[in-house]
């Protein structure tokens, strides 16, 4: 066991409760739109296409930005750049909170998604600077409950505030400043670690910018395809196919930068690629679960806000529970596989049981598969991350952690706008059909989670392949004999 002092374990303590505030507010932000779109977009008088974007834009935004933060964690003070980008949010959030058109509010979105796209890498990141892995499960539960109760409790508190008329939906964005700026304050004064300098630095921006322009366009296709033009149009062949073009020259960009965004000598490691592999499946589910259950519950079976985030408890239940559970045996046995295996089954399973869900499913029945995805997302989230961190050495966790984190917000920005659109023509051929919106909508939203229980298998699959790890005790890996090169 941890021969940690008492004091040495109060000051990592103090500094994990201001980290993981940070990562509470950056998670909010984005499940806590879930249940007040409908309203938003309203107010705002946006599209349906809008709709997706509000959510998307954060997305799409931090996953461009979070292997640049990641690199630059390699780089230069982990500290100043959580504060940087907890600055970022602050400002972002302000402007989605004041925005008057649909085009302001996703504008704004996207600029709070670049700090959440700095805050949540980060704070994994400087976790993995303090505390060495074997340690790490001890206070796994710890961020795995905070992630549970903003990402769940996101869409209830959502509800909340556009149901109490002297609030409204606008508070969903002012909600997190305070928080912020406390998380600030405490971060300068508890957060203490080393500082990387390095001569030379190379940020590699071309990266960034072909993977962004890459992802951005996909996502632009989807949500346009089969209603602004044809799938076997020409808009669609210059789409994917410019698609293609950018990712291929991001791969090759990669291979020759100094200091690449997402390193290839990294993603090429058995361990990596299958946590990215189970990261997109993990992202998937905790992004596409909270944001399409909050619309099924007060679309579908016309609860209202408040109610469709009630609705959700039994998910952030089942995080809460089986990330505490299983951070405790993990801190004590040191072995990680078996909760990755059964949480990507308990993943598939739970999104197997909504693919069965229509506008009269029973409570009990979508309650039970909560539970399960929740459980899934509990023992999956954060273990993907800390598998890799113990594969890599001190100074290369900033990018390893920034890879997987970049994936599993890629797997959540591209499945909440693949989902998405599908959902949304489901539900326009079942009402051209004659079909009552409820019905249609109900319907509709097990297709997408059917489809959703497809891609939580390649998690099953990648945990399954996974080598037996034990976690190591050291904070840094042990440096190669000369023998062993």
């Amino acid at each position: 066991m941890s021969d940690t002092s008492a004091p040495e374990r109060r000051q990592i303590l103090e500094a994990l409760g201001a980290l993981l505030l940070a990562l509470f507010v950056s998670t909010l932000a984005s499940t806590v739109v879930a249940t007040a779109l409908p309203r938003m977009l309203h107010d705002l008088h946006g599209s349906p296409t809008q709709y997706t974007w509000v959510v998307t834009a954060t997305l799409l935004a931090a996953t461009a930005a979070t292997p640049i933060w990641g690199k630059l964690a390699d780089l230069f003070s982990k500290k100043t750049l959580i504060q940087i980008a907890t600055v970022v949010f602050i400002a972002g959030s302000v402007a989605a909170g004041l925005a008057q058109t649909g085009g302001q509010l996703i504008a704004a979105r996207a600029l709070q998604g670049i700090g959440v796209g700095g805050l949540q890498p980060l704070v994994q990141i400087a976790i993995g600077a303090m505390i060495p892995p074997r340690e790490r499960g001890r206070y796994a539960g710890y961020q795995s409950s905070v992630t549970a109760l903003s990402t769940i409790g996101g869409p209830l508190l959502g509800g909340f505030l556009v149901d109490t008329s002297w609030l409204g939906w606008r508070w969903c964005f002012f909600i997190g400043v305070p928080f912020a700026l406390i998380a600030l304050v405490l971060l300068q004064l508890t957060l203490r670690l080393p500082v990387l300098r390095r001569d030379n630095v190379k940020i590699d921006y071309w990266g960034a910018t072909l993977i962004t322009a890459g992802v951005s366009l996909l996502l632009i296709w989807v949500s346009f395809v089969g209603d602004s033009f044809a799938w076997a149009s020409w808009q669609t062949g210059v789409m994917v196919g410019g698609t293609l073009v950018l990712l291929v020259l991001a791969a090759w960009v990669e291979t020759r930068a100094a200091e690449p965004v997402v390193p290839p000598r990294i993603v090429r490691q058995r361990t990596t690629a299958l946590a990215i592999l189970g990261s997109l499946a993990a992202g998937t589910a905790m992004y596409g679960a909270a944001v399409f259950l909050s619309q099924y519950f007060q679309v579908s079976r016309g609860h209202t806000p408040t109610e469709a985030g009630l609705l959700s408890i039994p998910m952030m239940a089942g995080i809460l529970v089986s990330s505490i559970l299983a951070g405790r045996s993990i801190s004590k046995h040191g072995r990680l596989k078996p909760f990755l295996v059964g949480g990507a089954i308990s993943l598939a399973i739970g999104f197997a049981g909504l693919g069965l869900l229509d506008a009269s499913t029973p409570l009990p029945w979508i309650s039970v598969a909560m539970v399960l995805i929740g459980a899934g997302v509990g023992m999956t989230l954060q273990n993907f991350v800390l598998v890799v961190q113990n594969a890599v050495p001190l100074s290369d966790i900033g990018a390893a952690s920034a890879t997987v984190s970049f994936f599993r917000s890629l797997g959540g920005t591209i499945g909440v706008a693949v989902l998405g659109a599908i959902l949304a023509r489901q539900v326009a051929s079942g009402t051209a059909a004659g079909v009552p919106a409820p019905i249609a909508y109900g319907d509709a939203t097990g297709h997408v989670f059917a489809i959703s229980a497809g891609v939580a298998l390649l998690g099953v699959v990648a945990a399954v392949l996974l080598k037996p790890v034990t976690l190591r005790t050291s904070l840094d890996k042990p440096a190669p004999s000369p023998t062993a090169r």
